[in-house]
């Protein structure tokens, strides 16, 4: 698929800080991209998602969405293909179910996973890790943003294929 620079041009005016950011991984960054900034607007985020049913792999019977970023990305996915979600928590509620995903079961089925920005993949690292033994069949990851410094690359331990709408490079590019 090739880069929509339109797309990546207002991503980036939206969502690209500047100053001293602290990453999820513990690494520090001298750029953020606040995806909420682009989730928070509705034609903006329709336009990400639009670009995200692209590149979901056939026979995708779910989404996981990962808390909280890949929530409003999934259900605008979902909304547009038909396919439900799985809402999947960064820690199983201590009340009522105590479940970690929220929704469909997941044994036996292909779920895709949504998430928004991915640099290490530690969140999604960690879904995949509560999923698979729970039966989960978790083959791909689309996100809207890939950072990582080889983008595609960062969860290869866990045999995950990395689908991005935008990476970094291309961000770069348009805000050079």
């Amino acid at each position: 698929m090739t880069t929509d620079a339109t797309l990546a041009a207002d991503i980036d005016a939206t969502c690209r800080l500047h100053g001293e950011f602290t990453l999820r991984s513990g690494q520090v960054s001298d750029t953020y991209f606040d995806k909420y900034l682009f989730e928070a607007q509705p034609a903006l985020l329709d336009r990400v998602a639009a670009q995200m049913v692209a590149l979901l792999p056939e026979g995708t019977e779910l989404l996981g969405a990962l808390e909280m970023g890949g929530i409003p990305i999934a259900t605008m996915v979902s909304a547009r293909t038909g396919i439900p979600v799985v809402f999947i928590r960064k820690k199983a509620k201590e009340y009522g179910t105590a479940k970690l995903a929220e929704g469909p079961d997941v044994d036996g089925r292909r779920v895709t996973l949504i998430e928004d920005v991915i640099t290490s993949g530690g969140a999604v690292r960690d879904a995949v890790h509560a999923l698979r033994p729970a039966g989960a069949v978790i083959d791909t990851v689309v996100c809207a943003i890939d950072r990582s410094p080889q983008p595609g690359e960062s969860l290869r331990d866990v045999d995950l294929e990395i689908r991005s709408v935008l990476t970094r490079a291309e961000l770069d590019a348009v805000s050079s």
